[in-house]
């Protein structure tokens, strides 16, 4: 298995942590956040990645090398200009059929190798990891009739099911003619584009460890669990 990693983005949410040094090596207990993925993707069987790269590129570089210190192969792509989060992929070459895709910021202690065959099993085209998070509003939820400005119902403080992208995909190399060259194209446009043109997406739910460090909330929920991540990761 092979694996690309996306780590250009300037971690702007996660601001001062991410001021002098890049996101992916913001530290979670005594290694950084992308050398406990990098650690977990090779436990998963994946003997090889490649990062892109934009911000900080050379920190990044400096720190990881070729990969041999951590034993698996490592490769980079650098983007000349900021490309989002889906078009960098595009500038890599030599990809095989079949590949893992995921940010470079979260931790997870999902077995890749069983995504990566989930995937094979149905020949999808894209496979996206989802995670059921749950959001409470903490207020009074008036249903409203707009014609008549008449309340039809009422539920106080009430919780919603949301599935969610973990950021974490398998691609075929067919999805790759759906992605602009040189021109910024996330994730939300790969999947509108998919869906517009009535492009199955497979979907792979997953229920164990997850964690986007997007936010200072999310990154303290990280070095809280550090124990417990020592120990599944």
């Amino acid at each position: 298995m092979k694996a690309v990693i996306l780590a250009g983005g300037k971690g702007t949410r996660l601001k001062p942590y991410t001021s002098v040094i890049p996101k992916p090596l913001v530290p979670v207990g005594e290694k950084a956040i992308l050398e406990i993925l990098t650690g977990r993707l090779k436990k998963s069987g994946v003997d090889e990645i490649y990062i892109c790269l934009n911000h900080f590129a050379g920190i990044i570089k400096a720190y990881f090398g070729d990969g041999s210190k951590f034993g698996i192969r490592i490769h980079y792509s650098e983007e000349d200009q900021p490309l989002g989060t889906v078009a960098p992929i595009k500038l890599i070459p030599d990809l095989p059929e079949n590949f893992l895709v995921m940010n470079g910021d979260l931790l997870t202690d999902m077995d890749f190798g069983e995504l990566f065959d989930y995937h094979l099993h149905y020949g999808a085209q894209l496979t996206v990891s989802t995670y059921q998070r749950k959001n409470k509003i903490d207020f009074g939820v008036i249903e409203v009739d707009p014609l008549k400005q008449e309340a039809t119902g009422f539920r106080e403080k009430p919780e919603y099911t949301f599935d969610v992208s973990m950021g974490v995909y398998v691609m075929n190399r067919q999805v790759l003619q759906f992605i602009p060259e040189n021109k910024p194209f996330g994730f939300d446009d790969l999947m509108l584009t998919l869906l517009e043109k009535k492009q199955p997406v497979k979907i792979f739910p997953y229920s164990g460890y997850w964690l986007d460090i997007g936010r200072p909330d999310d990154y303290e929920k990280a070095n809280e669990d550090i124990d417990m991540l020592e120990r599944i990761l």
